[in-house]
């Protein structure tokens, strides 16, 4: 059997219409998952799927809002309804509605970063691994970020949540482990998708981002879904409860030189 053999298994993937989400579920598919394309904008979802399928992929849409419980819980339903089982999780929807410092946020946008972060992953993954074990065992993946590793004086809550994010990864590694449950987090840097867009198409920061990066460039969403790739294949088999971080070398400390 091939380390990276997905055939047969099966995927759901939130936020998975644009950015990381839908590299992941193009990789997956490419190597054999049946994959659920969910977000909320379910037009958007079927771009990504119709995709996927005439490149000879499987993929079906289940639309949901990763914030209210009972989308949640139709999303594992209708998936189990369509393809039978789950055997890999990526919770990788999130949201940060605020950039500043931490002193100024609203009450109301630190509770939806936690809700849309933290507890949602908490409640998916937990609505989604029964399932898993009565399949024999199963992945789940949970996008972080290099923010859940660092002090920030601008995104001090979606730092929180992403710390969290990891906190969760681990616990899950503990509590399922003997039942075939693996649990990981991938932690990006600064990738270039629509929801860092502030970021990398401001002219400045990007400039800053890339001195900063030994490999002195900003990262893209294949760049993230190899590792996923891994995580959710038998090449990851023995990996559970990790952190892996994906992010160009900025967190290992700055280049000497400009070079």
């Amino acid at each position: 059997m091939s380390l990276f053999d997905l055939t047969g298994k099966v995927a759901i993937i939130t936020g998975s219409s644009k950015g990381i989400g839908r590299a992941i579920a193009e990789r997956l598919a490419e190597h054999g998952a049946r994959v659920v394309i969910s977000s909320r904008k379910a037009d958007a979802c079927e771009a990504v799927a119709r995709e996927i399928t005439d490149r000879g992929g499987e993929a079906c849409v289940i639309p949901c809002n990763i914030s209210l419980k009972d989308d949640l819980a139709a999303l594992v339903g209708q998936t189990l309804q369509h393809w039978g089982g789950v055997d890999i999780l990526v919770c990788n929807a999130a949201s940060n509605p605020y950039f500043g410092p931490a002193a100024g946020i609203p009450d109301e946008a630190f509770d939806k970063i936690m809700g849309s972060n933290v507890r949602s992953n908490f409640w998916l993954c937990n609505m989604v691994i029964p399932h898993m074990v009565e399949r024999g065992g199963g992945s789940v993946i949970i996008i972080s970020s290099i923010a859940g590793l660092r002090g920030s004086a601008v995104l001090g809550a979606y730092a929180i949540s992403k710390a969290a994010d990891m906190q969760l990864a681990r616990n899950l590694a503990i509590e399922w482990g003997h039942k075939g449950i693996r649990a990981n987090c991938i932690a990006p840097g600064l990738i270039r998708t629509d929801f860092a867009r502030a970021l990398w198409e401001n002219p400045e920061i990007a400039r800053k981002r890339e001195r900063e990066t030994p490999l002195r460039r900003i990262g893209e969403p294949d760049d993230i879904a190899g590792a996923a790739v891994f995580l959710a294949a038998p090449a990851g088999n023995f990996t559970t409860g990790q952190t892996f971080v994906i992010d160009g070398g900025v967190t290992a400390g700055a280049p000497l030189s400009e070079e």
